[in-house]
C-alpha cells in the first residue's frame, strides 16, 4: 500500500510538481526524457481520472520536472454500466442465481437484486449492473502511478545501481507535491519528499519547497533556469552579445545542433569569452570549427566577412571564477589545436593521391571489398553516369575527383575527425595541384551529409556524389545488406535520399533504371535483375518520401511515380507543377472524360497490332475524336513539363464526351468494335510518361 502523505490531504485543486533529480544526463537523454514525459503524463492523468489544467514538462541535465496546474484534489465519483454473464446462464430454471452470477456480483460489490437483464443489439440477453465508485484522493492515486511513470522512461543506454534500479544516470532525489502535500512514494530506492537541490557546484543543502506553486520561485532563487526554451534564449542572447563585444558575430546557423546540445549541458548558464593564438588560423577553417564545436562545444566567433576570429565562447554552469575557467578552456583548446596542427602537417607531406593505396586496408563491406575497390568502381561508374546525366563535359573532372574522393579516409586528420571527410580531401587536393573544379568535387561528393545539408552543385561533384551512392546501394543490396523496418546499419535510406535530393536540386535528369544496371555490372558479386529491381523499388519509395516531405499530395505523388519514378527530376517537376492552382483546375476538367476512355482502353482486350483505320469510321464523332487525338499526340513531349500535356489533353474533352454520347463501342461488327477500342486504347496511352490517372481520386 502507498505510504501515507506526510501532510493533510489536499482539500481543493492545487498545482502539482514532480522533480526527478539525477546525476548529469547526456544532452540527448535530456531531450528524449522530456519528450517521453510530455507524452505520458497527460495519459497518466487521464487514466487516473484526475481533472487538471496545463501540463508542462521541463528539465536540465540534473533534473526532469513535471508541472501540472490546477490538479483536482480527488477523482470524481463514477458510475459504470457493467455487463455480466448471459441471462440464461445467470439464473437457474427456478430463477435462483447461478454460480456465474454470484461471482459477477462479488466482483462488482453487488447483490443479485442489483442486476437486471437487458438485450444487446443482437437480441441476446445479458445481466447488467450499475457499478458506482467513490473517487479516491489524488494523493493516493498518484503515489501508485508515479513510480511506473519514472521507470517507463527509456534511453539508448542505461546505468544500473542499487540492484535493479535502471535509468540513464543514477537518480539522487525525488520531489513530489500536490499543493503543500508531499506524496512520499518510493522508486529506485528513493522516497519522494518536499525538498530539492540547487546547483552541484554550490554543494547546497536540501532546499525546502513549501508548496508546488512555489517550486519555480525556489529554482529561480538558486539561479536555475528550468525551461529549455528560456535557457536557450538566454544562452543565445548572451553568446551573441559576447561576440559583439569583441567585434565579431556568431551566425544563426549555429542555432542548430550546437545550441541544442549546450542548452542541455547546463542549468545555470554563464557565458565566457576566450582567445587562442592567431597563428592557428593558418589551419583550414573547417578543422578549427570542428575542434571547437564538436570536441569542446565552443561557439566559434566570425568576422563580418565570414572568416574566423581567434576568439571562442564557452558556456559554464553556475557562478564560476571566469578568469580561472577561461584560462583552463584556453589551455585545453590550445592542446586540441596543436594536435590538429600536427595531424594536418603530417598529411601535407604527400599528395592526396598517395593516400589512395592505403584504402586497401580499410574494409567497405566484406563481400564488396576494400575502400580502394570501391574507389575504383566509382571511378569507372562516373564515366557511365556523366553522359547518361547529360554532363559529359564534366567527365574528365569527375574521373579525376573519383580517383581522389575517398583518399582522405587514410589521412591522420580524418582518422581523428571522421566528420571532416571530403573537407580535408578538398584542401589536400588543392594543395596537391588539383584544379579548383576537381578539388571542389572531392568535397561535394560527401554532400548531403544529413537532412537539410547542402547538395553538390558543380557538374563533376554531382556525378561523383550520385555515382558513389549508386555503387553503395547496388552493392549492399547484392550483399544482402538491405535495410529492414527496424535497422539500417549502412544508412542506406539517408544515402538514397541524398542522391535523390542532389538530382532534384540540380535539375539533372538521370534514368535510374539504366544507372542501377550500370552500377550492377561493376560489382564484384552478382547483382542480377532481381537485385536491380529491389534497388529501384527501394529508391522509388524513398523518392515518394522525399516528394511527400516536400509538400506533394500523396495521390499526386503516387500517380506521378507510376510513370516517372525512374527519373527523380522529372517526377519532382511534375508533382510541383500539379500543385499549381491552374494545373489542378485543368486536371479536374480533364480527369472525368479521359478517365472513361482510359478505363475502357485498358480493360478491353484489343489486338496490339490493330491500327486505327479512318476508313471504318461510321459516325462523324469517331473522325472528330481521331483528329483531336492526333493533334494532342503531336503536342505531347513525354520528357517535358506537365502543363503542355494537360493543355493538349483538354482539347480531347469535348470530342471524348461527344464520342461516348453517340458512339456504341461494343458493336457486334468485329472490325468496328476493334477500331473503336483501338482508338480508346491510343487515347489511354497518352498519359504514359506523365502520370497514372487511376491513382487519382475520382478516377
Amino acid at each position: 500500500p502507498p505510504t501515507q502523505p506526510t501532510r493533510p490531504l489536499q482539500a481543493a485543486q492545487a498545482d502539482f510538481v514532480l522533480e526527478i533529480g539525477c546525476e548529469e544526463l547526456p544532452p540527448d537523454d535530456v531531450a528524449s526524457a522530456l519528450d517521453q514525459l510530455r507524452e505520458r503524463m497527460p495519459e497518466l492523468l487521464a487514466k487516473a481520472r484526475l481533472e487538471h489544467g496545463a501540463v508542462a514538462v521541463e528539465g536540465t541535465p540534473r533534473r526532469l520536472t513535471v508541472l501540472v496546474s490546477g490538479l483536482a484534489a480527488r477523482q470524481p465519483d463514477a458510475e459504470e454500466r457493467v455487463r455480466g454473464p448471459p441471462a440464461k446462464v445467470a439464473f437457474g430454471p427456478d430463477g435462483t442465481p447461478s454460480k456465474a452470477l454470484e461471482g459477477f456480483c462479488r466482483k462488482c460489490g453487488l447483490t443479485p437484486a442489483d442486476v437486471s437483464p437487458e438485450a444487446d443489439e443482437k437480441g441476446t440477453e445479458y445481466v447488467w449492473a450499475t457499478v458506482k465508485s467513490t473517487g479516491r484522493p489524488a494523493a493516493e492515486v498518484l503515489q501508485e502511478a508515479l513510480p511506473a511513470l519514472i521507470t517507463s522512461v527509456k534511453f539508448k543506454g542505461n546505468m544500473r545501481w542499487r540492484g535493479d534500479a535502471v535509468f540513464s544516470r543514477p537518480l539522487r532525489w525525488l520531489l513530489a507535491m500536490h499543493g503543500s502535500q508531499v506524496l512520499p512514494f518510493e522508486c529506485a530506492g528513493l522516497r519522494a519528499g518536499g525538498t530539492t537541490l540547487g546547483l552541484r557546484s554550490e554543494a547546497s543543502a536540501p532546499i525546502e519547497v513549501s508548496d508546488a506553486s512555489q517550486y519555480g520561485e525556489v529554482l529561480q532563487r538558486e539561479h536555475i533556469t528550468l525551461g529549455v526554451q528560456d535557457r536557450s534564449a538566454a544562452i543565445w542572447h548572451a553568446v551573441t552579445a559576447a561576440a559583439a563585444s569583441v567585434a565579431g558575430l556568431v551566425p544563426d546557423s549555429v542555432k542548430g545542433d550546437l545550441l541544442e546540445e549546450v542548452v542541455n549541458l547546463v542549468e545555470s548558464p554563464t557565458v565566457i569569452v576566450g582567445t587562442f593564438d592567431a597563428s592557428f588560423l593558418s589551419l583550414p577553417r573547417e578543422l578549427l570549427v570542428m575542434v571547437m564545436r564538436k570536441h569542446q562545444r565552443y561557439f566559434p566567433v566570425y568576422t563580418e566577412g565570414g572568416g574566423l576570429k581567434p576568439v571562442f565562447i564557452t558556456v559554464a554552469n553556475g557562478a564560476v571564477d571566469k578568469d580561472l575557467v577561461r584560462a583552463g578552456n584556453e589551455d585545453v583548446l590550445r592542446a586540441r589545436f596543436e594536435d590538429a596542427q600536427f595531424f594536418y602537417a603530417e598529411d601535407q607531406q604527400q599528395p592526396l593521391a598517395d593516400f589512395r593505396p592505403a584504402l586497401a586496408g580499410i574494409t567497405f563491406q566484406t563481400a564488396l571489398g576494400s575502400m580502394l575497390d570501391k574507389s575504383k568502381r566509382v571511378e569507372a561508374l562516373v564515366q557511365r553516369i556523366a553522359p547518361a546525366a547529360g554532363l559529359s563535359d564534366a567527365m574528365s573532372d569527375a574521373t579525376a575527383a573519383a580517383q581522389l574522393c575517398h583518399a582522405d579516409l587514410a589521412t591522420a586528420t580524418v582518422m581523428e575527425m571522421t566528420a571532416l571527410a571530403g573537407t580535408i580531401g578538398r584542401h589536400l587536393a588543392a594543395s596537391s595541384g588539383a584544379s579548383p573544379e576537381v578539388a571542389n568535387a572531392v568535397y561535394e561528393f560527401v554532400l548531403p551529409r544529413k537532412a537539410g545539408d547542402d547538395t553538390a552543385t558543380s557538374p563533376a561533384g554531382i556525378v561523383v556524389s550520385v555515382s558513389d551512392r549508386l555503387d553503395s546501394l547496388v552493392g549492399l543490396f547484392a550483399a544482402n545488406c538491405a535495410p529492414t523496418a527496424s535497422a539500417d546499419p549502412f544508412a542506406m535510406r539517408r544515402m538514397a535520399n541524398g542522391m535523390l535530393q542532389t538530382l532534384i536540386a540540380s535539375q539533372v535528369q538521370l534514368d535510374l533504371q539504366a544507372a542501377i544496371a550500370a552500377a550492377a555490372e561493376l560489382q564484384p558479386i552478382p547483382a542480377d535483375g532481381g537485385v536491380q529491381t529491389q534497388v529501384l523499388e527501394f529508391v522509388r519509395k524513398r523518392l515518394e518520401v522525399v516528394l511527400g516531405e516536400g509538400g506533394g499530395p500523396p495521390e499526386i505523388v503516387r500517380a506521378v511515380l507510376q510513370q516517372r519514378g525512374h527519373n527523380p527530376t522529372l517526377a519532382a517537376a511534375a508533382v510541383r507543377d500539379l500543385q499549381e492552382p491552374e494545373r489542378q483546375a485543368a486536371l479536374e476538367r480533364v480527369l472525368p472524360s479521359v478517365a472513361r476512355a482510359v478505363r475502357i482502353g485498358r480493360n478491353k482486350k484489343v489486338d496490339a497490332q490493330w491500327q486505327v483505320r479512318p476508313d471504318l469510321f461510321e459516325l462523324p464523332q469517331e473522325a472528330a475524336l481521331h483528329q483531336a487525338y492526333q493533334t494532342a499526340a503531336a503536342k505531347i513531349n513525354r520528357q517535358g513539363p506537365v502543363g503542355p500535356f494537360l493543355e493538349a489533353m483538354e482539347e480531347l474533352v469535348g470530342p471524348i464526351n461527344a464520342f461516348f454520347e453517340d458512339v456504341f463501342v461494343m458493336t457486334e461488327d468485329a472490325d468496328l468494335r476493334n477500331n473503336r477500342q483501338a482508338l480508346l486504347r491510343d487515347i489511354a496511352a497518352l498519359p504514359d510518361g506523365f502520370l497514372d490517372f487511376s491513382e487519382l481520386p475520382g478516377f
